[in-house]
């Protein structure tokens, strides 16, 4: 039941990405007519409009305002995220006890590895889908950023700093610093991981290609979105998930199990060391 209510929530952000994509190229205004043109993408452009004009003028200024409030509304999303990452690191060496356990690969066996992966998560409090889901929310926020920018005349025509936020940056400054931020933030997380994971190292290092290269060719609007997005990301990380202080805290950890090891073996030693001198008498 949860892995097919995953899997609806998954095809009900897909369907709405590509609905968001498959919306018109002609002009948006307060006349527009579907729901998604209407009511979506011309509020976006509003809302970037308004901000944009509350703090000077500029549309740079108004995306920078407009993504940042887009973030904090996501906080909570993202900190639920955080929390399932914790959690998922804390059962890792659970997790391999059991793939070491249940190690056969016929289907049996197999059957029996997820039923207790399945278990071990659900003690825990795991959800293994939380990682995608501001990801999911927010490529429909993308996409409808994108519209909005590509459809609104004031705001294609906007220039911010060295670029036309209509076209694409000229001189590639905001993808190399999108792609920079996203490495940083792929580190940083992977950094407050025990043990290597092939899978999040590959991750690491093909997200901000697969940025930088996105980002590229689209509209610098949107590559300003990345930017100030990532950096979020970034600050987000160090204060909600420290990789610093959470590494500093399991050393802190395996240090105080190690001692109580120590005073048990030499409690263990006494006891015995007495039993002796008792016997003798």
């Amino acid at each position: 039941m949860k892995k097919r209510k995953r899997l609806l929530l998954l095809l009900g952000m897909l369907a709405l990405t590509v609905v968001l994509a498959a919306c018109g190229t002609g002009p948006i205004n307060n006349e527009s007519t579907g729901f998604f043109d209407r009511y979506i993408i011309y509020n976006f452009s509003q809302v970037i409009i308004w901000l944009s004009n509350l703090l000077g003028g500029n549309y740079g200024i108004g995306i920078i305002a407009f993504t940042l409030i887009i973030r904090i509304i996501l906080l909570p999303l993202t900190y639920y995220q955080t929390k399932s990452s914790r959690k998922m690191t804390d059962v890792q060496p659970q997790l391999k006890a059991l793939q070491e356990e249940y190690s056969s690969k016929d289907a049996e066996t197999q059957e029996k590895l997820r039923a207790a992966t399945s278990e071990l998560y659900q003690e825990a409090g795991v959800n293994p889908a939380a990682g995608c889901l501001p990801l999911l929310v927010q490529m429909p926020v993308l996409i409808a950023l994108y519209q909005a920018i590509s459809r609104t005349e004031v705001l294609r025509s906007g220039d911010f700093l060295w670029a036309n936020l209509g076209t694409p940056d000229p001189y590639f400054v905001f993808p190399v610093l999108a792609a920079i931020l996203t490495l940083a933030t792929s580190k940083l997380s992977s950094m407050s991981q025990e043990g290597s994971n092939p899978t999040m190292a590959i991750m690491t290092y093909m997200m901000p290609i697969m940025i930088l290269f996105i980002s590229i060719s689209l509209p610098s609007a949107v590559s300003l979105y990345f930017v100030v997005s990532n950096g979020f990301s970034v600050l987000q990380t160090l204060v909600l998930n420290n990789p610093f202080k959470i590494k500093r805290e399991r050393r802190e950890k395996e240090e105080a199990e190690r001692q109580r090891e120590k005073d048990r073996q030499r409690a263990l030693k006494l006891a015995q060391k007495t039993k002796r001198n008792v016997k003798k008498k």
